[in-house]
């Protein structure tokens, strides 16, 4: 089901774009663990950890920390190469994923839910399914175990793939980076247009080559045959702006369709569309996108511990 564009020219625009910078106030506490950078706000409740997309800073999180912190410990990472947080060699998504373990162990987190957008969802996927005894719950935003349209590429054949979207930033100048996430946000990013330059100002801090790294990463993975592994319930959340399908006439339904399959094999799995959206759609229906996300972790909340949530009554 061709749901983007051509793959390489999708793949040369996949920057993950940003909402604008909270300010260092705005972090109850920040500190590194592995090499990841990491804010963390709120004293109580279930944690959520929140995860980036590619290219973004923690404060793509800033209205859904505001929304969450008065009931949940909420930990708001930003990736090595990102936002001017300092790039590392070797496998970056083994090296996240072993930084999120170790995040956990370090601040004695029960069960925490993760919160993935886009790179980060793929990442919080592939995590669940690998420790599912340390996590409670899973949300993609946008994110896959797979990336899109390129579910039928053999394994084989992923590592060329993959090098050949690390080539397409290889060298980029940061004139030209910039151009392309200003890009990026215009058509793919968010709906709003006025949004975009200073979104792509703000990505421009992300290191280049880390974006490659990471990008290549993402084009050579594929973790849908470790799903069934994943034993905690699994929220995606699908954005979907009727005007980017307009030539191909995919729907609403069909799209949310199409990523369910790509999901095939999670054992607790609700998929929600929210519209209208692009990419970024806690940017685009930020409102909306949080009394999604605060509904998941009632519901998660409940069947954890079911006293407390009778005594502390529905979210407002």
């Amino acid at each position: 089901m061709n749901l983007v564009k051509p793959i390489v020219a999708f793949a040369a625009a996949i920057l993950t774009l940003v909402s604008p910078a909270a300010s260092a106030a705005d972090a109850a506490a920040a500190f590194e663990i592995g090499t990841m950078r990491v804010e963390r706000h709120g004293e109580r409740g279930t944690p959520v950890i929140l995860i980036p997309g590619l290219a973004s800073g923690a404060w793509v999180w800033k209205d859904s920390v505001a929304a969450l912190d008065r009931e949940h410990r909420v930990y708001a990472v930003t990736l090595a190469g990102f936002d001017g947080h300092p790039a590392v060699k070797g496998d970056v998504l083994d090296l996240a994923a072993e930084s999120l373990r170790k995040l956990i162990v370090a601040e004695n987190l029960d069960r925490p839910v993760l919160v993935g957008h886009s790179l980060g969802g793929t990442l919080a996927l592939a995590f669940a399914a690998a420790h599912r005894d340390l996590i409670g719950g899973v949300v993609a935003v946008d994110g896959l175990p797979v990336f899109p349209t390129t579910e039928a590429v053999p394994a084989e054949e992923r590592p060329a793939l993959a090098e050949r979207i690390r080539a397409q930033f290889a060298g980029v100048a940061p004139a030209e980076f910039e151009a392309q996430q200003l890009q990026y946000m215009r058509r793919v990013g968010v709906v709003n247009d006025a949004q975009a330059a200073a979104i792509a100002r703000l990505t421009s801090r992300s290191d280049p080559r880390a974006v490659a790294d990471y990008a290549a990463a993402a084009m050579a993975m594929d973790v849908r045959a470790l799903l069934p592994k994943i034993d905690v319930p699994v929220l995606e959340i699908v954005p979907y702006f009727a005007g980017d399908y307009a030539a191909t006439g995919i729907s609403e339904a069909g799209k949310q369709a199409y990523y369910r399959s790509l999901l095939s094999g999670v054992r607790q799995l609700d998929v929600v569309t929210i519209a209208p959206a692009r990419h970024f759609v806690m940017l685009d229906q930020t409102q909306n996108f949080n009394d999604v996300l605060r509904g998941f972790l009632t519901a998660l909340d409940a069947r954890r511990d079911p006293a407390r949530q009778s005594a502390r009554g529905p979210s407002p």
